[in-house]
């Protein structure tokens, strides 16, 4: 980074950059209060599901400063996986730049070329500018033709 340009680079992580992701997203939550285990159990698990691709971490400037997180699982109604959003980030100082529009489209290009027809997302309902932002770029909380919303449900299972 030069000044107050930002380098829009995307690339994909490596094994090797695990911790980088693991920090990011560590930041991430920690901004928005919410729990996270920590940069060096993060880094461990990135460093295994990287390794084995089901997990694909897109970063974004040099040094990184976003970094989007995709997940792919086998699909029944598609021949290609489903790709879902796991996680999109960009640190505060370096919004506003559309390093946040470059993760998301690299994140479906990315997708595409997997084979997938589609990205899932989870937004919370109250994190407004999330919606806004997923929603200024095609992605809507309703199915074609239809007039109510989906609805993502979740149970903990570790008691």
């Amino acid at each position: 980074m030069t000044g107050q340009q930002l380098d829009r680079q995307i690339y994909t992580a490596t094994a090797s950059d695990a911790a980088t992701v693991a920090e990011l997203l560590d930041t991430f939550n920690r901004e928005f209060d919410t729990p996270t285990p920590g940069i060096e159990v993060l880094a461990t698990r990135l460093g295994r599901t990287l390794a084995d691709g089901g997990l694909v971490a897109l970063l974004g400037g040099r040094p990184a400063v976003g970094v989007a997180v995709v997940s792919f699982r086998p699909a029944v109604w598609a021949d290609g996986p489903v790709a879902l959003l796991e996680e999109l980030y960009v640190r505060p100082e370096m919004r506003r730049r559309r390093l946040g529009h470059a993760l998301l489209d690299a994140a479906c290009h990315l997708a595409r070329a997997r084979g997938a027809e589609e990205m899932q997302i989870n937004v919370d309902g109250v994190d407004t500018d999330a919606r806004r932002f997923y929603e200024a770029h095609g992605f809507r909380h309703t199915e074609p033709g239809e007039p109510e919303p989906m609805y993502f449900y979740y149970r903990d299972l570790i008691e």
